[in-house]
């Protein structure tokens, strides 16, 4: 688990709009309270792929598990960079709940779960983000809003998504928008 001040210490690099990503992967993964959404971001903080799913109950706030559910999430979406000398893709997490916006003991172990399956997947740690009823924040930078939050329910079709087992994985198509045009008026 990490405390707050590790995970401020630990040069977490800032996201320049995370209102745009938080609003991205919400309108994709629609998260419900105990849905975590990864997502790797380009040098340009494009979307590159992003996956969902649902903690399971039997899981403790141990970091060890969240950290393995991550990394295999990032596995199941994009190859890793282990390759590259330095990362020059990030991975963020935002994290659907109940309760209080303040951090909690299982942000700090999501928080270490994730610093961990990135170093595993060879990116950078990108944000923790946590969405509740109040709102989404941007742990450890004190960046937040008040919409989405977790009861939140986007009106159009998340594109690019699939839902297997209640896991859902999005990866944006490299031909383009026309191409997901027409995915989605084939879907309805």
């Amino acid at each position: 688990m990490l405390e707050p001040a590790e995970w401020a210490a630990a040069g977490i690099p800032l996201l320049r709009n995370p209102r745009e990503v938080v609003t991205g992967l919400h309108s994709r993964h629609l998260p419900t309270p105990s849905t975590a959404v990864v997502a790797v971001l380009d040098p340009e903080e494009r979307l590159a792929a992003s996956a969902s799913f649902t903690r399971r109950r039997s899981w403790a706030a141990d970091g060890w598990e969240f950290r393995n559910a991550l990394l295999a999430q990032l596995r199941r979406v994009i190859p890793h960079d282990l390759r590259r000398r330095t990362p020059v893709r990030t991975a963020v997490l935002l994290y659907c709940r109940d309760g209080e916006s303040q951090w909690t003991e299982e942000d700090g172990a999501w928080m270490w779960g994730l610093r961990d399956a990135c170093t595993l997947h060879g990116l950078r740690c990108g944000a923790y983000i946590t969405l509740t009823r109040a709102g989404w924040q941007v742990l450890g930078e004190g960046r937040g809003g008040r919409r989405p939050h977790s009861a939140s329910r986007h009106s159009g079709l998340g594109f690019g998504t699939t839902t297997a087992d209640s896991v859902t994985a999005a990866v944006p198509h490299p031909h383009g928008e026309a191409r997901e045009a027409l995915r989605r008026s084939a879907a309805v």
